[in-house]
């Protein structure tokens, strides 16, 4: 209040303030019939009694008047609150201000939406008028918690631990493999400048540079489309260390995490369990786990491959056929049939695999399909090695290994949802369950051409210091130094131990990927100028916060979000230039495309 002409915000006075002259600046956020009004700035609210008096009849006309988020200046007298009328839900719920003076320092028209968080409005609406959609208490809350997060990050990283705040360029050029990127025309004929989807080969070049710590809070650009809660502009915690392996790299975040954790969100406990990729997948059918509720998946081929059920031998005949099978806790009571078959489908239309379900009755017997195909001793048996128990739905797949497992996987989230919905609780909504998983593959096949490999992570990935010889013999059995930390479910943050020589990443880029290494040619020749052994991570802060206030996207912790389709609805963007504003960069639009393009949108 040192700066400004008010003695006090609308969230500070208590009853000690009884008696104070005060002048507050705020929104009107209610008015009652002449009487009363509710006052609002950042910190608070502040009731205002409305004089009656025939000595205040202006104060009394221009309060009265006011519209609802009009931006008023009110100086009165601090008083107690009548006995009975006290609002223990306020803060300041003890005392109310008398107004002496006032002035309407900016009327507000009328409002496409009332600014309340009860009140429900349409995204596109609060997107368009975001400016309004922030005077709301709970994005307010959001932005606010944010910035104590990232300023708690700072010191930790900073003051704490040495490293370095650097910003690196916004434009660059492109990137082998990854997200497509934005282009940028230069006024250069045919050359296009790329908005960078992290500052990767710049922290790489930092540590070469002899910085040995490095931290950004990094603005990164993927084109990556019409994806849902994915932002085509984001924020993410940008930190690399030299001489550190894997394991300092987790201690370091643990560390991070544990100091700028708000304390209304509890404590978190160091250090986070570990998990194999290969046992993420097997188990939970995903390489990001929600560990917070059980029905693990459960591998029964052993056991079924002694019965004569055919799908299942045909399954196992193959080198990775598998069994597994989910068990759904109280399955019959909280899911209908067309909750069953709505599974079912999903796991046929999204990766194409069957499921059969298993029912056990009332009294311990099973219902299914299968059971014609198996004694009294195998159902017994299999009973057992599922533990269910009465009124439990085992849903069953065959076939191979990764495909049964995400087909699993995926059922295991939508249960979880339906049987939330019915009123199970399975996910403590106040619960944060931090995970790493290791040991990812370092290269994948790639989906349009299963022939070729592409980086499980980013080419720049280290291979595991035991299966380093692989790489030049067989890379499809290779594993990374890549490292995933994963929240309830959410992939939060990622990162890896670098390659650190040009000869090995010169290999991996030519021979292994098929990419033209000229791109990187500068990075390349920096590694072969003593380049330290190093490593870091990306910590996605947008999808972190959003997970902390239990938010239902990205956008209600972003000041100003992109739409679905990428797009600004309050400031029209992105927007039509003239052909004369684009000649200087050599580029021309195909305009009856873009018409078609706009009528679309």
């Amino acid at each position: 209040n040192s700066f400004i002409t008010r003695t006090n915000t609308c969230g500070e006075l208590r009853s000690a303030h009884v008696g104070q002259e005060v002048t507050l600046y705020g929104w009107i956020q209610y008015q009652r019939q002449g009487l009363f009004l509710v006052l609002r700035d950042f910190q608070g609210l502040t009731q205002i009694i409305i004089p009656q008096d025939e000595a205040h009849a202006q104060v009394k006309k221009l309060l009265s008047n006011a519209p609802v988020e009009s931006v008023v200046r009110v100086t009165g007298i601090v008083t107690a609150r009548p006995p009975g009328q006290e609002n223990p839900k306020m803060p300041t719920g003890d005392i109310e201000v008398k107004a002496e003076t006032a002035e309407v320092l900016n009327s507000c028209k009328k409002l496409p939406f009332e600014i309340k968080d009860f009140i429900k409005k349409s995204e596109a609406l609060r997107m368009q008028y975001r400016y309004l959609d922030l005077r709301s208490f709970q994005l307010q809350y959001n932005l606010r918690l944010r910035s104590q997060i990232v300023m708690r990050m700072r010191e930790y990283l900073c003051n704490l631990h040495g490293f370095v705040d650097v910003e690196t360029p916004t434009l660059f050029k492109r990137t082998p493999g990854g997200a497509k990127e934005f282009l940028v025309p230069s006024r250069e004929a045919g050359k296009f400048y790329c908005l960078p989807q992290s500052p990767q080969q710049f922290k790489q070049l930092l540590m070469v540079g002899g910085l040995d710590r490095y931290f950004q809070v990094a603005r990164c650009y993927r084109d990556e489309g019409s994806r849902p809660d994915r932002q085509p502009e984001f924020t993410q915690i940008d930190i690399e260390m030299s001489f550190v392996d894997q394991a300092g790299i987790q201690r370091l975040i643990e560390g991070l995490l544990q100091y700028s954790w708000p304390e209304e969100r509890g404590s978190i406990t160091t250090p986070f369990p570990s998990m194999t990729y290969e046992e993420a997948l097997a188990n939970y059918g995903t390489d990001k786990p929600d560990t917070r509720f059980g029905m693990k998946i459960v591998d029964i081929g052993d056991f079924l491959r002694r019965s004569d059920i055919q799908f299942v031998q045909d399954a196992l005949s193959y080198p990775r056929g598998t069994v597994k099978a989910i068990c759904i806790p109280r399955g019959v009571r909280y899911l209908k049939n067309r909750d069953l078959e709505s599974l079912k489908e999903s796991a046929k239309s999204q990766f194409n695999q069957e499921i059969v379900e298993i029912i056990c009755r009332p009294d311990g017997s099973l219902k299914s399909l299968l059971t014609k195909f198996l004694g009294e001793k195998q159902q017994s048996e299999l009973i057992h090695a599922l533990n269910m128990q009465v009124d439990d739905v085992v849903l069953l797949a065959a076939g191979e290994h990764k495909q049964v497992c995400s087909a699993l996987g995926s059922l295991r989230l939508e249960t979880a949802d339906l049987l939330e919905a019915a009123g199970l609780v399975l996910r403590d909504p106040t619960a944060f369950h931090f995970l790493w998983v290791v040991d990812f593959p370092l290269f994948l096949p790639k989906e349009e051409n299963p022939t070729e490999l592409e980086s499980a992570h980013h080419p720049f990935t280290a291979p595991h210091p035991s299966d380093t010889s692989l790489l030049y013999s067989d890379p499809t059995k290779v594993r990374s130094q890549h490292y995933d930390l994963v929240l309830n479910g959410h992939e939060v943050g990622g990162g890896s131990i670098r390659i650190h020589s040009a000869e090995q990443q010169r290999f991996v880029l030519e021979k292994v990927l098929k990419e033209d290494s000229e791109v990187l040619s500068h990075l390349l020749e920096a590694l072969e100028f003593g380049a330290p052994p190093h490593g870091g991570i990306a910590l996605g802060l947008d999808r972190l916060i959003s997970l902390i206030v239990d938010a239902p996207s990205i956008r209600d912790v972003i000041a100003f979000p992109k739409s679905f389709r990428g797009r600004d609805l309050m400031g029209n963007a992105p927007d039509y230039v003239t052909p004369e504003e684009l000649e200087p960069y050599h580029v021309q639009v195909s305009w009856p495309l873009a018409e078609k393009e706009a009528k679309k949108n």
